[in-house]
């Protein structure tokens, strides 16, 4: 049984070779604000990317540039290149729901009102345009199989 384990965790391993990506935990801003600037630059290039975040008026705009700008550096000590001769693109980005701090704000006649303050997680995946063009080209040799 621990053969069985060691081998599917080689073999995730191995998968991650090939991913680059960076992750922010807990940040003190809720998910729809972070969800507005996150579909920005979902699919643009990176640095088109790093240029709307960089002029963004958002304040989640601030955190995405410096996750994007982790998310490259990734990328660039994996593959020993650099942004420059890579065409790079963010190929995904989640925005999850973390942990609410939840409190009490004082209300008329001995009431109390609740206050939920959200934070988020942000997962950023980049990828090289090479393997974008290729995905394209294997989803529509598959779409033209099935007809």
């Amino acid at each position: 049984m621990a053969n069985r384990k060691q081998k599917a965790a080689d073999a995730r391993k191995e998968a991650n070779k090939s991913v680059y990506f960076a992750k922010l935990n807990d940040v003190p801003t809720s998910p729809r604000k972070m969800r507005l600037v996150a579909d920005m630059i979902r699919g643009m290039e990176a640095t088109k990317a790093l240029a709307v975040l960089k002029y963004s008026a958002k304040e989640a705009s601030n955190r995405l540039e410096k996750l994007l700008l982790s998310a490259i550096n990734n990328w660039e000590q994996k593959t020993e290149q650099k942004m420059e001769t890579g065409d790079l693109y963010v190929s995904n980005i989640y925005v999850d729901g973390a942990g609410m701090l939840k409190r009490l704000r004082t209300a008329p006649q001995g009431r109390g009102y609740r206050i939920r303050k959200r934070s988020n997680h942000v997962t950023l995946f980049v990828e090289t345009m090479d393997k974008k063009i290729a995905k394209e080209t294997k989803n529509t040799a598959e779409d033209g199989t099935e007809d």
